[in-house]
């Protein structure tokens, strides 16, 4: 089969094409022919680059939402046959391994090929009214956005919640999941056309925070009384501070990502005398969460914004175009093309 391996850490161009054995399937394992694979930033830029936070294993196949047809079955599979069309989350081991869970692309060779190798427990059905890419994107981000909303921040209905970045992966979903839990979204974004697509995805209101005051309005759309949940995921020093000051009394931030720079300025005397709790999350992705996700899509409720496919050829170009944060949605590596 053809695959894009990395043999060195460093720039994308380290990623070749390569012509390498097809996988075999062991006991509870399935063997799925890929039809799209989404290109992120952490588990894809970033461990290319040898700057994963947890060792990737050399030589690796990237990719860690690969979505396709089960081609083959191993030994004492009983859940899935061959044709079924699947997806598969990012944990395919347990999170109760020694060193944490086991990750589809950082332990295991993953979706940047024309087949993968995956337990067949790690794998959900993709609905027949859901498209490939769309599922691969949904599986990376839905999920963790859920999980960070209704179990990290423990939003309410009925509650505003800020949702940053809210035309990205992560936060495109944050938009979705927080209106599917009944609450009320002021989408934040850095341009109109990014606010308008969250607007467009169920947001009540937007803001452009590089020409728009972030603090006054978000008080001015909660009349003064700030967002009860804020949802981080840039870590931006510049945006974080005017997210915080917009927060109600005894409201909640959740943050799971630093792709602005990570380290920001905190006002303690807001934390404080408001009573702010901040709470740190990674991403999670559960089988009831995901099928939730997929139901959804199907049925019209969740979109993914994607900005282009590409053949699997191109995957250095993918990520030089995710490096670049040009692009408006997610690049979806398609080997099939």
């Amino acid at each position: 089969m053809k695959a894009i391996v990395v043999r060195e850490f460093g720039p994308p161009n380290v990623m070749k094409l390569e012509e390498v054995p097809d996988p075999e399937p062991g006991p509870g394992e399935v063997i799925v022919r890929v039809h799209a694979v989404s290109v992120n930033h952490t588990l894809d830029t970033v461990a290319r680059a040898g700057k994963f936070r947890r060792r990737v294993v050399l030589p690796v196949v990237l990719g860690i939402d690969p979505a396709g047809v089960i081609v083959r079955i191993g030994p004492g599979v009983i859940e899935r046959r061959a044709g079924d069309r699947v997806v598969t989350s990012s944990r395919v081991r347990s999170e109760s391994a020694a060193d944490g869970p086991q990750l589809l692309s950082v332990h295991a060779w993953g979706g940047y090929a024309e087949l993968y190798k995956v337990p067949a427990a790690g794998t959900s059905i993709v609905p027949d009214a859901v498209d490939f890419a769309t599922a691969t994107v949904i599986a990376r981000h839905a999920p963790t956005a859920f999980h960070l909303l209704r179990d990290r921040a423990k939003l309410e209905p009925g509650e505003w919640v800020l949702i940053m970045g809210a035309a990205g992966g992560l936060g495109s979903f944050g938009v979705q999941a927080a209106k599917h839990m009944g609450a009320k979204v002021i989408a934040a974004a850095g341009t109109d056309e990014r606010v308008k697509t969250a607007l467009d995805l169920g947001a009540d209101a937007g803001v452009n925070y590089r020409s728009q005051d972030l603090t006054a309005e978000v008080l001015n759309i909660t009349r003064d009384k700030g967002v009860n949940v804020v949802f981080e995921n840039i870590g931006d020093p510049e945006l974080f501070p005017k997210a915080f000051a917009a927060i109600a009394l005894d409201g909640r931030l959740v943050t799971a990502g630093g792709h602005g720079g990570g380290i920001v300025p905190l006002d303690v005397n807001q934390l404080y005398l408001k009573r702010i709790i901040v709470i740190g999350a990674t991403g999670k992705t559960t089988p009831a969460d995901l099928a939730l996700s997929l139901k959804a899509a199907a049925e019209g409720g969740f979109k993914a914004i994607i900005d282009r496919v590409l053949p699997l050829s191109q995957a250095p170009e993918a990520h030089e175009l995710v490096e670049s944060r040009s692009v408006l949605g997610k690049v979806i590596l398609d080997p099939t093309q």
